[in-house]
Formats: structure tokens, sequence, C-alpha cells
């Protein structure tokens, strides 16, 4: 029988081999900074209403702040943003000062470049283990033509050739 240690170790090489989208979620906080990281724990939920959902570790310097807020933007990172993706999960570091941003109509954060942007407000948090499960109802969406970065193997990159279109 595997240790827990060694279901975690496990758990991580499985999870690294599958691909996801790399994403920063970003937020404006009590203190009216903006503040954002690194996810790629993001997923669809619902198309009615349309509902995303993300998850941020409570172990993160960020957390106290998202728990008070009750809208957020994920930007979508497109290929060419593992610069941004590794700054925004970085620590100790100005994260908007290293980055070209904006804040939208709705308040919010938004990266200059990203693929795509869903700004969203809180639906509803859910405790999970040692993370908290964020559900946003997307108010506003922004689509550009660009492909996204993908995280794989422990490393970020754009999509292979072959899965674009012709």
């Amino acid at each position: 029988m595997k240790s827990s240690l060694d279901k975690v170790n496990s758990f991580k090489e499985a999870m690294a081999n599958y691909p996801t989208g790399v994403t920063v979620v970003t937020t404006i906080d009590e203190k009216d900074n903006p503040i954002g990281l690194t996810v790629n724990s993001f997923a669809s939920v619902s198309l009615d209403p349309l509902l995303i959902l993300w998850s941020i570790d409570k172990r993160v310097s960020t957390y106290e702040s998202f728990l008070k807020v009750d809208k957020f933007a994920v930007n979508i990172l497109a290929d060419n943003q593992a610069d941004i993706a590794a700054l925004f999960a970085s620590r100790n570091t100005d994260r908007f000062a290293n980055c070209k941003w904006n804040l939208s109509a709705n308040h919010l954060p938004i990266i200059h470049g990203a693929a795509a942007t869903l700004q969203c407000n809180v639906f509803k948090r859910i405790e999970a283990g040692d993370h908290t499960i964020f559900i946003g109802e997307i108010s506003e969406i922004t689509v550009e033509k660009k492909s996204p970065l993908v995280y794989h193997g422990r490393k970020m990159g754009a999509l292979p050739s072959s899965f674009h279109e012709n």
C-alpha cells in the first residue's frame, strides 16, 4: 500500500501529464489595490447561467483578500504570455508594475494581450480541502483570435501546430 506522500507524488505526476490552459485571476482588494495570481485550475460549469470555476490555495498571500471580493476577472493567457504566468506565480513581486493592464468598466484589472477575459461576479465559494473553489457568473466576455498558453509536464508553451486550424 502506498504511503500518503507516495500518493501525493503520484497525484502530482498524474496531473502534470494532464494539459490545461493557464489563466491569471485578478481583482481589486479592500484597499483598492489590484491583486492577481496564476491559476490553471479553471473550468466551465454551466451555460445557463454562464458559470466558470477556479480554485485558490488557502496558503497564498492573497487568499484572505479574494475571500472578501464579490467579483473577479479570469484572463485566459495567450501562447506568448508565459512571462505573465511566471510573473503572477512569483512571490514578493509587484506584479502589476511589471505588466500592461487596465481597469475595466467593472473596476477589474484586465491583462493586456490575453486570448480571452471573463469578468465575473462571485456566484458561490466552496471549501474543498486546502483550497477554496470560486464559482463565477460571467458578466462580460472579451475574446481575441489568439492561441492559448498551455501547461503540460510542468512546462508552459503553445499548442502543437497539429492543433491549429488550416
